[in-house]
């Protein structure tokens, strides 16, 4: 019997098989659970990449489309699920984050307003938006897990992403503050660089892949998402009824280690 036999899990950031959200949605299933997946912009990928989930591709687990920057969609959520036979939701996982290429690279001092603006309603309030979205088909034991990347340094390239994820951060923590009376957990899992699509799209970011294995205590695969994604699934689970707020990092340990030991093994 898997950690989350009987849970119904939405999970979404799913693109490709290199997607976190995939290999969170892998593990959801290998664990009992029954996952919903949202797509945005391309559900029909998302659909094709579904196919090969353990549910496999005669019975991939359903998709919805759902633009989390769009009011009417999240508006329609609560309401799309039940169609589909989902009258509850136990877990959310949240893969969801996007800046355009002019908040990331080194421009950090020449970004407008328009585009931080758009980095930080997709990637942290798009949390809050979410979860309130799905918020009436969550009862109590709840669990909301995010996807993070460690926003208490200031990294190289990463600009306002980087100031996206410290929202998302400060976003999880006042959710968790206002929905635990409600018996709903909130929790972030801080991963080290992933060779994904996402990351890809970031200039320069080759630099922190390069670097991360040579500093990490534990040393670090860009192209393993299984630790990732194990930790995603244990906080959707039960076993940890009593953890919010929290940020978990996996990441091979570099979190501990001082900056300036990264910094010079990286140079």
């Amino acid at each position: 019997m898997g950690i989350l036999e009987g849970k119904r899990i939405l999970v979404t950031g799913v693109l490709t098989d290199a997607s976190i959200g995939f290999h969170v949605a892998r593990i959801a299933q290998e664990q009992g659970a029954e996952v919903v997946l949202t797509a945005y912009p391309r559900p029909t990928l998302t659909a094709r990449t579904a196919k090969r989930l353990p549910s496999g591709p005669d019975s991939p687990p359903p998709v919805l489309e759902l633009d989390v920057t769009d009011a009417g969609q999240l508006g329609a959520l609560a309401g799309n699920l039940r169609e589909l036979g989902f009258d509850r939701i136990d877990g959310i996982m949240h893969a969801i984050a996007f800046a355009p290429q002019n908040a990331l690279g080194g421009n950090f001092l020449e970004t407008e307003w328009e585009d931080v603006a758009t980095a930080v309603h997709a990637s942290a309030f798009s949390l809050k938006s979410l979860t309130m979205a799905c918020l009436p088909l969550m009862k109590e034991g709840g669990s909301v897990v995010g996807l993070d990347f460690d926003a208490t340094k200031a990294w190289p390239v990463y600009d306002w992403m980087g100031v996206a994820k410290a929202g998302l951060e400060s976003c999880a923590r006042y959710l968790a503050k206002y929905l635990g009376p409600k018996g709903i957990r909130v929790n972030l899992v801080a991963a080290g660089p992933l060779a994904t699509m996402a990351a890809k799209s970031i200039p320069g970011f080759e630099g922190m892949t390069e670097m991360w294995p040579h500093v990490a205590p534990l040393g670090w695969d860009i192209k393993d998402s299984e630790p990732t994604a194990r930790a995603c699934a244990a906080l959707l689970s039960d076993w940890f009824p009593a953890t919010t707020g929290e940020i978990l990092h996996v990441d091979g340990g570099l979190h501990a280690i001082g900056a300036a030991s990264s910094q010079t093994a990286g140079a």
